[in-house]
């Protein structure tokens, strides 16, 4: 069977200051764009062979996605199911937020203006399933958001509320996944 890789994008203001970004369209921090050049990096170093770089449309991903295909000359281009998922009323707003950690136990709430985690499952689900069908011919590396990730990662885990919450995965961490 194949794999794929996910790497979460470089670090961004709201990432610092602790906001929740969602769909909100935040560049990259100085920090950031150097973790990206450093992904790419450690992806050649590490003799990590990919086809093609799929990568959210928002900034943040879009950039360390670029900053990645320069430094291994790996061909990306925009998937925009790699989207984050729109978090309504409660972007910008505190990530710990004890209003916002009730909201997100309803996985059918759109969040006001928002997406439901129902609906973001769909999408990323449907993106996997083709990712997975087409294994055996190509490897992808997916640049997208720690919403994403937690996604990806409940596609191959079982896992309860409390694990699929408490999920992250570091600015520019490589996770690789096995089908």
């Amino acid at each position: 069977m194949g794999h794929f890789y996910f790497v979460r994008h470089g670090q961004t203001v709201w990432n610092v200051e602790g906001k929740i970004c969602g769909a909100t369209d935040i560049a990259l921090t100085e920090l950031g764009h150097e973790q990206a050049i450093a992904t790419g990096k450690k992806i050649l170093e590490e003799h990590i062979h990919a086809d093609e770089i799929l990568y959210s449309p928002l900034m943040r991903a879009a950039d360390t996605a670029k900053h990645i295909s320069e430094v291994t000359g790996i061909p990306a281009r925009v998937e925009p199911r790699l989207k984050e998922q729109n978090f309504g009323k409660w972007e910008s707003t505190p990530r710990g937020g004890a209003e916002f950690k009730v909201a997100k136990q309803s996985f059918a709430c759109s969040y006001e203006g928002g997406e439901s985690m129902l609906r973001l499952a769909q999408r990323i689900y449907n993106l996997l399933d083709e990712v997975k069908a087409q294994s055996e011919e190509k490897t992808y590396i997916l640049v997208a958001h720690n919403g994403i990730a937690r996604v990806v990662q409940s596609y191959f885990t079982d896992m309860t509320n409390e694990e699929f919450a408490g999920y992250g995965v570091k600015n520019c961490e490589v996770v690789r996944y096995d089908f």
